[in-house]
């Protein structure tokens, strides 16, 4: 009995130990599940998150406003460009000349229009002396006419004198008719604002942005992309040449499922990490508008579920988040990149759907405007030289 009790005795204390960690054990799950718990009900179940998430952004295409043959390539792919750097460059013999004539074309313009304002006075002066002369003619004839009578004056004398009225008549209607030929070019009008002045200048204008535009200039900032234009090239207007991607205005299409929409709402946080920086770069941003409609909806072959065999597909509709601008600068994105995206629903005072207008332009250059000040600067040059006093020509804009 003795031994019996010896050999039963130290096995007690494995069993208490063993219960000791299983007790351990269950305390440790049931903390962490408490823990876990407490986790869903304040952090997680207002998280909604994908990785079916990418990069988007503007793709804008450099294309030629005039035909001509590529003669220097300035930008090639993975360059920076900025906004109005020439990319390409055309040959601009053919529309120097042209720009030559139109000039001259221009200055003569001036100058004939100033010599019909100046023909006015004239004119006005010879119809005053055909006044005149028809007066004198007319007086002669009324002091002769009754003498013809008592035979102090001849018969002859006074058929000369009709004539001379009749001659001084016709010159005065000739005098009249060309001042009122010349004031109809001049009246309600002046040098720079008469017709063939402005029909001038506007060729001119024609001709200035045709030899600018042989110097292809990228409408905004960006990294160059999909450079498909060679040197000896001729390219034809609105030929695409290469594109320019602005890096610093990007955002993310964040597909997510059907089922994960209905907590989302417009300017909602949203924390992202891309692929290609890891985990350890964090971005910010927000919601700023949910799609119009599936990617299946808007695709070039939209499923038809209304044949018999359907089967139920989770649909997934584009989300765009935009992202902050400081963060981009300090670690830019590509297009294209996956992203993993996690949204923070807690907050629910925003918008399902975006009720208001945007009144600004979503992408905008002035690139093309500054040639338009340059041609009407030429313009005006031309016309005060000519002129011989500084003058702004009236324009469209």
């Amino acid at each position: 009995m003795a031994n019996e009790t010896t050999t039963t005795l130290p096995a007690a204390a494995p069993n208490g130990k063993r219960k000791r960690l299983l007790l351990g054990l269950l305390a440790a799950c049931g903390i962490a599940g408490i823990g876990y718990a407490i986790y869903w009900a304040t952090i997680a179940r207002y998280k909604v998150e994908t990785d079916n998430a990418y990069v988007q952004g503007n793709v804008v295409q450099i294309t030629s406003q005039v035909g001509g043959t590529v003669v220097a390539i300035d930008a090639d792919d993975t360059d920076y460009v900025k906004a109005g750097q020439v990319v390409v460059r055309l040959d601009p013999i053919d529309a120097r000349v042209a720009l030559d004539q139109a000039e001259a074309q221009l200055a003569s313009a001036v100058r004939e229009v100033r010599g019909t304002f100046s023909s006015n006075d004239a004119l006005k002066a010879t119809v005053a002396t055909r006044e005149a002369d028809l007066a004198r003619a007319q007086a002669d004839l009324s002091r002769r006419e009754p003498l013809l009578a008592t035979g102090a004056v001849g018969k002859e004398e006074v058929q000369h004198l009709q004539t001379a009225v009749s001659n001084a008549k016709a010159a005065l209607t000739e005098a009249r008719e060309q001042l009122a030929k010349n004031q109809a070019l001049t009246d309600g009008t002046s040098v720079e604002s008469n017709p063939r002045v402005l029909a001038a200048a506007a060729h001119v204008r024609e001709s200035f942005l045709a030899y600018k535009r042989a110097g292809i200039a990228a409408p905004i900032a960006g990294a160059v992309a999909k450079r498909n234009v060679q040197v000896g090239q001729r390219v034809q207007a609105g030929a695409p040449l290469m594109a320019v991607v602005p890096l610093d205005d990007v955002w993310v299409d964040a597909n997510f499922k059907e089922s994960q929409l209905e907590d989302l709402r417009i300017g909602q946080p949203v924390m992202l990490t891309a692929d290609v920086y890891g985990g350890r770069q964090e971005y910010h941003g927000r919601v700023v508008g949910l799609g119009a409609g599936t990617g299946a909806a808007f695709s070039l072959l939209p499923a038809q579920n209304a044949t018999g065999n359907w089967i139920k597909i989770v649909q997934r509709l584009p989300v765009r988040v935009a992202l902050d601008t400081k963060e981009l600068q300090e670690h830019p994105l590509r297009v294209g990149l996956s992203m993993n995206v996690t949204v923070d629903v807690h907050d629910q005072s925003g918008k399902a759907v975006t009720d208001g207008s945007n009144n600004q332009p979503a992408v905008a250059t002035t690139v093309f405007d500054e040639l338009g000040k340059a041609a009407d600067e030429q313009v005006n040059k031309i016309v005060s030289a000519n002129l011989g006093h500084k003058v702004v020509l009236p324009t469209a804009n």
